[in-house]
């Protein structure tokens, strides 16, 4: 994953949002997770998504997906979705997108700026999508 990774992120040229950071947050935090592998899926023009699967998940191929909207690549932003089972939101940040994570339903928050409270928020979630994908 890093060889494909690694250039997307160098060649980012974030702007005053910050998301770049945010993104390379979320990335770390999802590194830091038990037996968690990543994805790396590249769509320009569309996104570039990082997918991470817990090694003993069987019911899913991934438990979260951390997208890099990249409809304008000068103002990127991020969209993090999650199975609505897998997570709780009691903030109620997320937006229900019905059979929208791979055919199913699914919670998604968007980050159009760096935040470090929604950032610890999102965080919160991808651990908590975490512990929940062995289930």
């Amino acid at each position: 994953m890093t060889t494909e990774l690694n250039p997307f992120i160098s060649a980012w040229k974030d702007n005053d949002t910050r998301i770049k950071q945010a993104f390379e947050e979320l990335l770390a935090h999802l590194k830091t997770l038990d037996r968690t592998g990543l994805e790396f899926v590249a769509r320009p023009t569309v996104s570039y998504s990082v997918r991470p699967k817990h090694d003993l998940q069987k019911k899913r191929q991934l438990f979260a997906m951390v997208d890099v909207i990249d409809d304008d690549p000068d103002n990127r932003w991020l969209s993090v979705c999650f199975y609505g089972e897998m997570i709780t939101d009691p903030e109620e940040k997320g937006d229900l997108i019905p059979e929208g994570l791979l055919g199913e339903d699914g919670y998604c928050f968007d980050l159009d700026e760096y935040d470090p409270a929604d950032m610890a928020y999102l965080k919160q979630r991808l651990t908590e999508a975490h512990a929940n994908a062995p289930e």
